[in-house]
């Protein structure tokens, strides 16, 4: 059975996925006049952006820059609590992921992706803020700025050519000495020589709070939620696009959204597009009477995870970790995270810690897919922002939105996204 929904002047369209770009997608094109109905399995689940470190990374405009076969990344796969882990049963299905994300080391290849990717967060405020505003979370958002931490003069000498770059890109950023980082930020540890402070970065109160605000939102403003799993894509003999699900249920509408993080490619499979996307998976701990150890965000270079001051606490997040997007978590990851945050934070309470593991939608260029099916124009993406889906939630959808009402211009200014780049 097919299913339908009575449409507006503009047109209905099916989201898949009700994350944070789904969502923010869906308050964007309800603004423009399309009526909505969102397709998601679990509308109360805890996904990728509900439980991350809660950092609007306004610096992290850089792609991915090591090599999954150089000598650092083995190294760091040998150790098995570093902050790199791949399972061994998502090797098959990684390859042509890893083999593209070599060839990001073809200097002008990353260069490319770099002013892709400081384009498009260069509004991220200008899009997010109005946002939080409208949901009357204006105040959950604390531009205080982000320090990066070095334990080792090596550690910040080997990091200057990727912060030169940050600048060149429009990233403002400035040396803090050991004894001004002491008086920033009390609560850490004394072992940190060097710290850089980017100063545009800012954190959000609560990312659930966000996530679950804007699904209220949509919902009273006239989206249709309907619970199921996507499982596939179709074109009618109409030529309107829809989704199905594994017991036969199909929906079908005037246009198409795909925001179903990292079970995007398997959709866009199913309609013949080729994307290279991978699951990798986060951890966080969350240490509710922690907070106050603090004052913003902090990045450890070295070791290659964060902590930030978050509402439900202070939040302990890393780690990247390839495998099946649904498969188990691994403990063992939780507990490096809890000694590190033993002994980065002296006064830190680690008992009862919030545990989550998520599973953030990754391409081997760090570029998100933003534009339509090339088997379908009907057919939109919008995936695979992998650590900044928070950041660049509300400039995505902007995006999206523009496309969906066929603006002039709103393809071209997306090129750098489109599905197109996977088959060069």
């Amino acid at each position: 059975m097919v299913s339908e929904v009575s449409t507006s002047a503009r047109g209905h369209v099916l989201i898949v996925g009700a994350g944070v770009v789904g969502l923010a997608s869906a308050r964007d094109a309800l603004a423009r006049g399309w009526q909505v109905t969102l397709l998601d399995p679990d509308f109360e689940s805890a996904r990728a952006s509900s439980f991350n470190a809660g950092g609007i990374g306004i610096s992290e405009v850089l792609p991915l820059a090591v090599s999954p076969f150089s000598l650092k990344a083995i190294g760091w796969l040998l150790d098995p609590l570093g902050p790199l882990a791949v399972r061994w049963t998502a090797l098959p299905r990684m390859l042509p992921w890893a083999l593209a994300l070599a060839r990001m080391q073809d200097r002008d290849r990353y260069l490319a992706a770099a002013r892709a990717l400081a384009s498009l967060m260069s509004t991220a405020y200008d899009d997010l803020v109005p946002m939080l505003r409208d949901l009357g979370l204006a105040d959950h958002l604390h531009r205080d700025g982000a320090l990066t931490v070095f334990e080792t003069e090596k550690g910040f000498r080997d990091e200057q050519p990727e912060w030169a770059l940050r600048r060149e890109l429009g990233v403002a950023w400035r040396e803090v000495p050991a004894d001004e980082l002491a008086a920033m930020e009390p609560g850490l540890a004394r072992v940190f020589h060097r710290a850089i402070m980017a100063d545009d970065w800012g954190t959000v109160e609560d990312p659930r709070s966000i996530v679950q605000a804007l699904g209220r939102q949509v919902r009273e403003r006239g989206a249709q939620f309907i619970q199921g799993r996507a499982a596939g894509l179709f074109i009618d003999p109409q030529g309107r696009p829809g989704a199905r699900d594994a017991d036969g249920r199909r929906w079908t509408a005037d246009r198409l959204v795909v925001a179903a993080g990292a079970w995007s490619d398997r959709l866009a499979a199913s309609l013949g597009d080729r994307v290279l996307l991978t699951a990798e998976r986060g951890y966080t701990v969350t240490l509710p009477q922690s907070r106050a150890l603090l004052n913003r965000e902090v990045i450890f270079a070295e070791r290659k995870f964060v902590a930030s001051p978050l509402g439900p606490g202070l939040r302990v997040g890393g780690t990247a970790e390839f495998a099946a997007a649904d498969a188990p978590a691994n403990p063992a990851r939780h507990r490096a995270l809890l000694r590190l945050a033993q002994k980065f934070f002296p006064s830190a309470q680690v008992d009862d810690p919030v545990l989550w593991m998520g599973a953030r939608p990754t391409t081997p260029d760090s570029l998100p897919v933003i534009g339509a099916s090339l088997r379908n124009p009907r057919v939109l993406y919008a995936f695979g922002h992998g650590h900044v889906g928070l950041t660049l939630g509300a400039t995505t959808a902007r995006h999206v939105g523009r496309l969906l009402d066929d603006e002039a211009g709103a393809a071209g200014d997306l090129a750098a996204f489109s599905l197109q780049r996977f088959s060069t």
